[in-house]
């Protein structure tokens, strides 16, 4: 093995002169443009998909492989992208992100095939990958320790407000101009945090590293793509299928051959010694934890809208407001909450508020309000937001500049898998309970019995809150099956979000043995 490299990580700057390099405030806003661009075509998609699929006769599966095949890409590229950035300069990475980002975008809205639109969305993932551990690589390297939390508040509040006003954006667009503009709207944005950039933005790399660990990218892409396809898969293989255990089992071997090569390799992908930081290790933790909490939680507020409610998609953006607007004030708070209590105890209490929040979820009914929902959305504005802020301020801080793109990959990666296992376990929990409650609910609404086949597809049905029905079936009887429906996916809902407290508070516990980022002169890291 070659000889061993250290770093230690960089005592914080006092004057926020001498090591900072370009315009802060700059730069922040550049790289908040371009993670906008990544965060909103995440979740606003969901809202054209329908209007996709009716103008290029697209399938379910087609519609599905949309968002699939931009996330899968997005997940297994991030941290190979924050190493290109370390090695090759975050700046020159951040700009071939933005631009392929607004062209493949452009590409996307001119598709006149589903094939060509997914394949340019499987490439628009790869650019995304690229730019988003850039951009907290630049951060790191624009912004003092004394000043990165603010920073990360303001970065922080662009990807919450863009995560929660995408449904919103998309229902817009879709119901006023057309499915292409969801994907048009990225070309402008793309331009001006382009010029921005280029213009303001100076470059930042590792002096030390020279070389790519090609074995590791392979085994660590092999591993996360195992799991997320997995994950993506699993509600139509099912969770016992031996393509979804072949799957899993894959990305264990793969995992474990990655780990080994780490310490074995001149210069590893992942310094392994970067986790021997608790901080580290636990702020990626805690980075999981957050995101199975809110994107499973979330997943299923929309069939609640949707289907229990009858609103549009449009609607539902609009009831999701109250967090949408809360996170723009709640980013920027957590992050001075954060330079004047420190992480600990402010990522403690954002999880013990997210917990609150999601327990008055779980309590949602038949006949719930706007003010029932938008109380707990506001209260998980200011849960998630320390949490959010925090949990990226010590990945990102703790670890040495020399490897703040590696680092910036680490955390985006955690909030992916995070996500994606968040959906599919509470999804599975959710189906679950739904399957042990609707035969209740049907036998008391005395509704006709169904054979093994019709049970399984109603309970399909439920656990997305839709009530289908025979053609020609008497209104009073479809009623009742709506009823039914409705109220077996209600249990489920509340069971899902029932868990999701409980991993809140388990995130509370956790972030108690955190630390603040560069607090600690010395603290070295070994680069091979």
């Amino acid at each position: 093995m070659a000889q061993a490299q250290t770093v230690a990580t960089p005592p914080p700057s006092h004057t926020g002169k001498s090591s900072r390099q370009g315009h802060p405030w700059l730069t922040l806003l550049a790289v908040s443009l371009g993670v906008m661009m990544v965060m909103l075509d995440g979740t606003v998609v969901s809202i054209a998909n329908p209007v996709i699929g009716k103008e290029l006769n697209a399938s379910l599966a087609d519609l599905q492989w949309v968002t699939s095949g931009y996330l899968l890409a997005l997940a297994v590229f991030l941290i190979t992208a924050g190493k290109l950035g370390d090695l090759f300069g975050h700046k020159r990475i951040f700009v071939i992100g933005i631009a392929g980002f607004a062209l493949t975008s452009l590409a996307i809205g001119l598709s006149d095939s589903i094939t060509w639109l997914i394949a340019f969305r499987v490439l628009q993932g790869l650019f995304g990958a690229l730019l988003q551990p850039a951009a907290l690589a630049l951060l790191r390297a624009a912004f003092p320790a004394e000043k990165l939390n603010m920073a990360i508040g303001v970065w922080g509040a662009t990807i919450g407000l863009s995560s929660a006003a995408g449904p919103f954006i998309g229902g817009l667009l879709v119901e006023n101009v057309s499915w292409q503009s969801v994907f048009f709207i990225n070309v402008p944005v793309g331009i001006v945090a382009l010029i921005v950039g280029l213009l303001v933005v100076k470059e930042s790399k590792a002096a030390s590293l020279s070389r790519i660990d090609w074995l590791g990218v392979v085994l660590l892409s092999g591993a996360m793509f195992c799991l997320i396809w997995a994950i993506i898969k699993a509600p139509e293989y099912g969770w016992g299928d031996a393509k979804t255990l072949g799957f899993l089992v894959a990305a264990a071997l793969l995992g474990a051959g990655f780990v080994y090569w780490q310490t074995k390799a001149a210069e590893p992908l992942i310094p392994l010694s970067l986790f021997s930081n608790i901080s580290v290790a636990v702020g990626t933790v805690l980075m999981i934890l957050m995101a199975f909490s809110m994107f499973g939680a979330m997943f299923f507020l929309t069939f609640y809208f949707q289907g229990v409610h009858g609103l549009s998609p449009l609607q539902s953006g609009l009831r999701m407001l109250p967090m949408s607007a809360g996170m723009i004030v709640a980013s920027p708070l957590a992050g001075l909450a954060i330079g004047k209590l420190g992480p600990r105890i402010t990522i403690s209490a954002g999880m013990l508020i997210t917990a609150v929040s999601m327990f008055l979820l779980s309590r949602l009914g038949l006949e719930a309000s706007y003010l029932d929902s938008a109380i707990p959305f506001a209260l998980l504005a200011f849960g998630l937001s320390p949490v959010m802020v925090g949990a990226t301020e010590i990945i990102v801080g703790n670890a040495p500049e020399e490897l703040s793109g590696v680092a910036g990959g680490v955390q985006q990666s955690a909030m992916q898998v995070g996500g994606s296992v968040g959906t599919a376990v509470l999804g599975a929990i959710v189906a679950g309970k739904v399957a042990d409650v609707l035969p209740g609910y049907w036998a008391d609404a005395k509704l006709p019995a169904l054979s093994a086949g019709q049970q399984e597809l109603v309970n399909q049905g439920a656990s997305f809150a839709q009530a289908g029905a025979a053609p020609g079936t008497p209104e009073p009887i479809m009623r009742a099956i709506e009823g039914v429906v409705h109220l077996s996916f209600l249990d489920g809902m509340h069971v899902g979000f029932t868990v999701s407290t409980a991993v809140a508070v388990l995130a509370a516990l956790l972030a108690l043995f955190v630390k603040a980022g560069r607090k600690t002169d010395g603290a070295q890291v070994h680069l091979g």
